[in-house]
């Protein structure tokens, strides 16, 4: 029997290996994810207006494509509850209800009310979901590897959409619902073979179930094999265990005075001590701004009615098959900005990205103005002309390239200190939905109002205005730690970039000051 000297330390691969296995129920419930937000976009041309079957109206259309963007910030009011009460595990095995009941609805649907019942579940399902997906890859992944793995998680939505717009093309939108609910029974079954986190089970109490799930998130490990690594969970555990409102206070009271307090009262210090200071703040406005901006830029406006978009431009080819082509890119596009980001940063890359966006969105306007005529509205298919172009084709898939490089989830998930962590990511997804609802609900009002080369004019006027934003107050996050992003916040600059242009602007103001200050001196 080998001794402990002799023991062959666990390889590399089977370590990776481990973990990859225990996201493979994650990534499911991703694609499921990517199903449910792009549907949409297939089930709309065919029901609206139809002359056989169910049928809704256009104004009904406009609800109906941005229903599930308005219901999301309810499914995530419930996602944090009910992640801590049942576990990472659990909770991803439950958030898949919501989305078999809504494929269901949607294969069943007799009415429009029922039409609709469906997709504000998929809204909901989608909602709940997200903190158990972003959550759960995060805890299991050993930190060498997590950067890849949370990056990937976007490819994984990618192909859902891709998915979704591919079963669109060749079944009935019905049937294509029907295939769609083996997305999360199959998660589900997954879900039964994934360990626990080990940081949660370890805030419940439960030693020996956490030291077993880091073994097997480890290579299936002994227990001395990551006995340090366990150690610093259980510190990490202490610590973050410690009231709140304590720290803050610079007190340390046993017991703690707070837990006197009614829960009322404690939320409102909680939110007083955590949430209003400007360490979460300053992060919190930066965000839910790159998120305005990313949305009103780019595809997500009309997203829902992409199809007749794309008829309505007049487009060479078929638009269900330039939509499936949209989704495939969005999958390539997701793995190319993991690469990027590496090598350029996450400031470049996202400036970048929305300012090509900005002058895709440009382009197509100036295009519509000079081809498209003035009676063309995307709402009445009646309306739409007979020409048929290569370059709207070419200029709709730059800006749909250009826009899936942004990556504002990302970014979301950084900027914030740990104490506020849990709640400004949860509020600034539930808003981040309420902008893509709007946005996706005017896109009928301003289409009716500014035609289409009006309304990408728009679009194009909120990325040149949300560059030059971003390009002032965004700072680089990338090779920095949490703690030196929450230490940057912090601060007192008002500029927070760092770019050659602004440091040239801040050491020139810098020098006037001081030469005013020589002035009055003498």
């Amino acid at each position: 029997m080998p001794t402990g000297e002799d023991k062959k330390p666990i390889s590399r691969s089977r370590i990776i290996l481990s973990q990859v296995l225990a996201c493979l129920a994650l990534d499911f419930l991703l694609i499921g994810l990517g199903m449910s937000i792009s549907f949409v976009t297939m089930v709309l041309p065919e029901v609206m207006d139809a002359k056989e079957g169910l049928s809704i109206t256009k104004k009904q259309a406009s609800w109906f494509g941005s229903m599930a963007f308005l219901c999301q910030p309810l499914g995530s009011i419930f996602s944090g509850p009910l992640l801590d009460h049942f576990g990472r595990k659990k909770a991803l095995f439950l958030v898949n209800i919501p989305h078999v009941i809504a494929w269901l609805l949607m294969y069943y649907a007799w009415n429009v009310p029922s039409l609709f019942i469906g997709n504000a579940l998929l809204g909901i399902g989608t909602g709940i979901m997200e903190a158990p997906s972003v959550t759960y890859v995060g805890e299991i992944s050993d930190p060498s590897i997590r950067g890849i793995l949370t990056t990937l998680t976007n490819a994984f939505t990618s192909t859902g959409i891709f998915v979704a717009y591919f079963l669109g093309t060749v079944l009935p939108w019905r049937q294509a619902a029907l295939v769609a609910l083996v997305v999360p029974l199959a998660t589900m079954v997954l879900v039964l073979f994934v360990p626990e986190t080990p940081i949660w089970l370890l805030s419940k109490g439960r030693q020996k179930e956490a030291l077993k799930s880091l073994c097997r998130l480890r290579g299936w490990a002994q227990p001395e094999d990551v006995k340090e690594e366990f150690n610093e969970l259980v510190q990490y555990n202490e610590d973050i265990h410690q009231c709140v409102l304590c720290t803050n206070e610079g007190k340390e009271l046993k017991p703690c005075e707070h837990e006197n307090k009614s829960m009322y009262q404690r939320a409102i210090l909680k939110i007083k001590y955590v949430f209003l200071v400007k360490e979460t703040l300053r992060p919190f406005a930066l965000v839910m701004a790159y998120f305005f901006f990313h949305t009103m830029s780019g595809i997500s406006p009309f997203k829902p009615n992409m199809v007749n978009v794309c008829r309505a431009l007049g487009m060479k080819y078929d638009s269900k098959n330039i939509v499936v082509v949209t989704g495939a890119m969005f999958i390539l596009m997701s793995i190319l900005s993991a690469v990027i980001v590496k090598m350029i940063g996450k400031r470049k890359l996202i400036l970048g990205s929305l300012l090509a966006t900005a002058g895709c969105s440009l382009a197509i306007s100036v295009y519509a103005r000079s081809n498209v005529s003035s009676s063309v509205f995307s709402y009445e298919t009646h309306t739409f002309g007979d020409n048929k172009e290569m370059l709207p084709v070419v200029l709709f898939l730059m800006l749909v390239c250009f826009n899936s490089l942004g990556i504002p989830w990302v970014l979301l998930s950084e900027v914030f200190p740990f104490r506020s962590r849990g709640m400004a990511t949860g509020l600034a997804a539930a808003l981040s939905y309420v902008i893509f609802f709007l946005a996706a609900k005017t896109n009928y009002n301003i289409e009716y109002a500014f035609h289409l080369s009006g309304t990408f004019a728009i679009y194009a006027v909120f990325g040149f205005v949300g560059t030059i934003y971003l390009y002032f107050f965004l700072p680089e996050t990338e090779k920095k730690t949490l703690a030196e992003i929450e230490s940057f916040y912090k601060g007192n600059r008002k500029i927070f970039a760092d770019d050659f242009l602004i440091n040239a602007f801040r050491k020139n103001r810098s020098t006037n000051s001081e030469a005013n200050k020589l002035m009055l001196v003498k």
